[in-house]
């Protein structure tokens, strides 16, 4: 039952992604929140079919440290779920990713309409001044910031290192840090087909205030998310 649960939901996703995909192109020529709202109603189908298909939910905590002001969201990530869920949840947030995923036929010229916020790892010392123009760019239209701080995907149970760019952001903007803890990789697993039942959390903890030097910073919000991260996968049952 899994297996056919799990396969039933990744072909109405990936057949649905790409026809609203197509679809939606005409929006292109139209304001960046026709983009912006398109993206919000695909982020909030695909939590839509995660539940009634797959049999799993997700339940939010934590949200009263979540300012109104624009605010430097700095999250866990274990899962694919984790790159679409702060569209379904945000007003239109400004997330940080590898440049490289612009180069991806519609994901990526959604993403550069919608002005995400891309980073070039590639081009050194100047991909910091591009990441902070960006990320200013997008606080000016009010947005919060959504970054992962390990760039990649960690298995649940497993860390990677902590970028720096996450550091840079918080000293160039002088905004609050709002560490997100999360058990997605639990659910829907990194480079896995199946999509398990249960309930996804995602916990807003108490947010960072700005003016922290750099190495006091990263040490607070790892050891922040990471012990958060363990409880959360405890919880469900998790041992590693």
């Amino acid at each position: 039952m899994l297996f056919l649960r799990s396969a039933l939901f990744n072909l109405v996703f990936y057949v649905s992604s790409a026809v609203i995909c197509i679809a939606v192109t005409p929006a292109f020529i139209l304001p960046r929140g026709v983009i912006v709202f398109c993206m919000r109603a695909w982020s909030r189908w695909t939590m839509w079919l995660l539940r009634v298909i797959a049999g799993t939910r997700y339940e939010l905590r934590g949200l009263e440290n979540l300012p109104e002001e624009p605010a430097l969201i700095a999250s866990k990530h274990q899962s694919m779920w984790d790159t679409i869920i702060y569209t379904a949840i945000l007003n239109d947030p400004a997330i940080v990713l590898k440049k490289e995923l612009l180069y991806i036929p519609y994901y990526g010229w959604y993403s550069l309409k919608a002005q995400m916020v891309p980073v070039d790892r590639a081009s050194g010392a100047s991909a910091l001044r591009n990441l902070i123009r960006h990320a200013k760019n997008a606080l000016a239209q009010n947005r919060h910031l959504v970054i992962f701080p390990e760039g990649t995907r960690a298995a649940p149970g497993s860390r990677n290192p902590y970028k720096p760019g996450v550091a840079g952001l918080y000293s160039q903007l002088g905004i609050a840090c709002v560490p997100v803890a999360l058990n997605s990789g639990l659910y829907w697993p990194r480079r896995r087909f199946l999509r398990k039942p249960g309930t996804i959390v995602l916990e807003f903890l108490p947010p960072i205030p700005p003016g922290m030097n750099r190495k006091a910073f990263m040490a607070e919000l790892e050891g922040r998310i990471e012990p958060a991260t363990d409880k959360l996968l405890a919880e469900a049952g998790f041992t590693g």
